[in-house]
């Protein structure tokens, strides 16, 4: 009759709690003394009440079926769970920030967050946490542990959750997780919440230390790590530390596995990081969204623009230790260091001309290619390169934004000041491999080197004689012409 009463008569002394009979309050009163009497058989774990839902773990039986979305679930407690999605019911709610949640568990682990409470202490490194899960997961880091194998392709997992992720992401590419405002997808309910507080603009979690905001506690966590210099991530292969996850597992992709997951759509090239992706994949889509304040210049990632803003400033902390130049970037010492060394490994296969910088090799195949894409608008000249073409077109406007801090002379691009500038501080980059004599520029060692290999690539097309340079040509030219030299 109780049951239909909604009458309950036995309440628990410790909690206040109250149960319809006896059984009820007898197994609860299991959860305050820590009693566990029944066994699994199967994997020795004790349980304070009913074995029969946690043997359809290893049985895999899935008796309860949600009625909107078909999906099964071993107990009829979380099917009720899972049906509090469809339904939107948040009967739980913090009383600190109004936020609501499904189950009462989630909001007990919420409220951690507000009291800062970390009952649950790791015995080996003494890292606290607020739940017991979390503190489960982490100790399997301290011991190996990963006894959840994934089907497909053998990897191992420490927890079930991170085997679940990883099948929606790699295997199934599952992303049921949509925003509304965006229609983006995702495959994680977390990655979802996090991206949804981008178009809400929320961030409620302050570091106490700089009052620095971020999205949610993970960043939070991170972020505390720059203040503490905490590094607890360890790479088992030459034992360096790190202050995240993944940033560990970042390095070994890079360092040590060569592994490359993440593979470009359109043009099948793969990366190692995800970041990386995305960056590259900009050159496809043509998206430049970081803008200089400066010049208004628009770059694809935030790296090239602080290296363009240095040739604003001025600023160059990269310095060549065999020269003393120096450099904006560490990329472009690197390059730079290639005149030194003499190295050049990026080599053209259509003619076998090798060059110090992948940039140059790929302007250099236009010349094969003959592709010509970018058209002057006023004269319809036409250019294998953007930045040829933008400097092309200052000739009509006659801009020249880039001057000499020395003599003020403008020039129309930041190449040209500076080889410009080589006249003032005397550099000579540029050495003969032959007679070791130095040059300011490129084209005057390649001209000299003619001088050892006798080349004359210049014909006068009168009389036939053949020239070193195209400047004795010209001049030779005047001679059958009658024109005369103007003299400096």
């Amino acid at each position: 009759m109780r049951m239909h009463t909604g009458k309950k008569a036995f309440k628990c002394e410790v909690c206040d709690l109250k149960f319809r009979d006896s059984y009820n309050l007898k197994r609860h009163l299991m959860i305050h003394t820590g009693e566990k009497p029944f066994k699994c058989e199967v994997c020795d774990q004790n349980f304070s009440g009913s074995l029969k839902n946690h043997m359809r773990i290893h049985t895999g039986e899935k008796p309860f079926k949600c009625e909107v979305c078909d999906q099964k679930f071993s107990g009829s407690s979380s099917l009720k769970r899972h049906m509090m999605i469809h339904t939107g019911e948040k009967p739980f709610k913090c009383e600190v920030c109004d936020q609501k949640f499904r189950v009462n568990e989630s909001l007990k682990k919420h409220m951690t967050i507000h009291t800062g409470e970390k009952p649950f202490k790791c015995e080996v490194c003494d890292q606290k946490f607020s739940v017991s899960e979390r503190l489960k997961r982490h100790m399997k880091i301290h011991t190996g542990e990963k006894p959840f194998n994934c089907e497909v392709c053998n990897r191992l997992f420490s927890d079930g959750e991170s085997m679940k992720r990883h099948m929606r992401i790699v295997h199934n590419g599952e992303k049921p997780f949509k925003c509304e405002v965006c229609d983006k997808k995702f495959s994680m309910r977390g990655n979802f919440k996090n991206h949804m507080k981008i178009h809400t603009g929320e961030k409620t979690f302050k570091c106490e230390v700089c009052d620095q905001k971020f999205r949610d506690s993970y960043s939070l966590k991170s972020h505390m790590r720059i203040h503490t210099g905490e590094k607890p991530f360890k790479c088992e292969v030459c034992n360096r530390m790190f202050s995240g996850g993944e940033s560990m597992k970042r390095h070994m992709r890079i360092v040590h596995t060569g592994e490359k997951p993440f593979r470009c759509e359109v043009c099948d090239q793969l990366f190692s990081v995800s970041e990386s992706l995305k960056i590259h994949m900009r050159i496809h889509t043509g998206e430049k969204p970081y803008k200089c304040k400066v010049c208004g210049d628009k770059f694809s990632c935030s790296k090239s623009l602080k290296t363009h803003t240095m040739t604003h400033t001025g600023e160059k902390p990269f310095n060549c230790e065999v020269c003393g130049h120096k450099f904006s970037s560490s990329s472009i010492l690197k390059n730079h260091m290639r005149i030194h060394t003499g190295e050049k490994p990026f080599k053209c296969e259509v003619c076998c001309q090798v060059f110090r910088e992948r940039g140059t090799l790929r302007k250099h195949m236009k010349i094969h290619t003959e592709e010509k894409a970018f058209k002057c608008k006023i004269c319809g000249h036409k250019f294998h390169r953007s930045d040829s073409l933008k400097s092309h077109n200052m000739t009509h406007t006659g801009e020249k934004p880039f001057k000499c801090e020395v003599c003020g002379q403008k020039f129309r691009s930041s190449f040209s000041q500076k080889s410009h500038m080589r006249i003032h501080t005397g550099e000579k980059p540029f050495k003969c491999e032959i007679c070791n004599k130095m040059f300011s520029y490129c084209g005057i060692l390649k001209r000299h080197m003619k001088i050892h290999t006798e080349e004359k690539a210049f014909k006068c097309n009168i009389c036939g004689k053949m020239f070193r340079r195209s400047d004795s040509l010209k001049r030779h030219t005047m001679t059958h012409t009658g024109e005369k030299t103007i003299s400096m």
